[in-house]
């Protein structure tokens, strides 16, 4: 249960938020995300509430302002690493073209303009969560969400992904907020946050992550 969290992530900065398993990342994640409904308080994304708006209304929210990397990558196993990053763009009413375009430019982005037409079984697991970063920045949003995206990926490709991460924070100005446990893309945080009894404070990292 959160208790009493207040939360503001520029544009261009990096917050991690670390924690024992059980005190509530995910959820915060979700909250903060349009996924659930905080029972006190609100949440505003690129400056839109969240609140008042009926489930179409926080779909469409979500899908503008929004970008989600998970653990698992969730990519559509039929479709190819291009099809499944225009897919956020096409259910955002672009184009095929234009959103083709968009996703061939953003897995050149993310180092995988060779790899474009290779299924979800066809892709090492750092290509596959590469492809979720791609399909995550497809909309252009305001702030990124992550859980635990390294967790599932050997020390070379985590450092890749951490890396990207870090890159596309900057050099898209996009604000994101990652759960991790890693204390490798906590570093790379502009600040990290402890999530305990509901509550966000300041950390450092020597003190939360060995």
């Amino acid at each position: 249960m959160l208790n009493g969290v207040n939360l503001s992530v520029p544009r261009g900065e990096m917050v991690a938020v670390v924690g024992a398993s059980g005190a509530g990342k995910s959820t915060l994640l979700h909250v903060l995300g349009a996924l659930d409904k905080p029972t006190r308080g609100y949440v505003v994304i690129g400056g839109e509430p969240v609140h008042g708006r009926d489930e179409t209304q926080l779909g469409e929210l979500r899908n503008r302002t929004v970008g989600f990397v998970f653990q698992f990558h969730h990519l559509l196993r039929e479709f190819s690493a291009l099809e499944n990053v225009m897919m956020p763009l096409r259910i955002g009413g672009k184009s095929v073209e234009e959103a083709r375009n968009r996703a061939a430019e953003l897995l050149a982005r993310v180092g995988l303009s060779a790899r474009m037409t290779h299924r979800p079984s066809e892709l090492s697991g750092g290509e596959q969560q590469r492809t979720a970063v791609a399909r995550a920045l497809a909309m252009d949003p305001h702030v990124l969400l992550a859980d635990e995206p390294s967790g599932n990926l050997d020390r070379s490709n985590a450092e890749m992904l951490h890396e990207l991460l870090h890159q596309v924070v900057i050099d898209l100005e996009i604000g994101m907020v990652v759960v991790t446990h890693s204390r490798s893309l906590a570093a790379r945080a502009n600040q990290v946050l402890l999530l305990e009894s509901g509550r966000l404070n300041r950390a450092e990292i020597d003190e939360v992550l060995v």
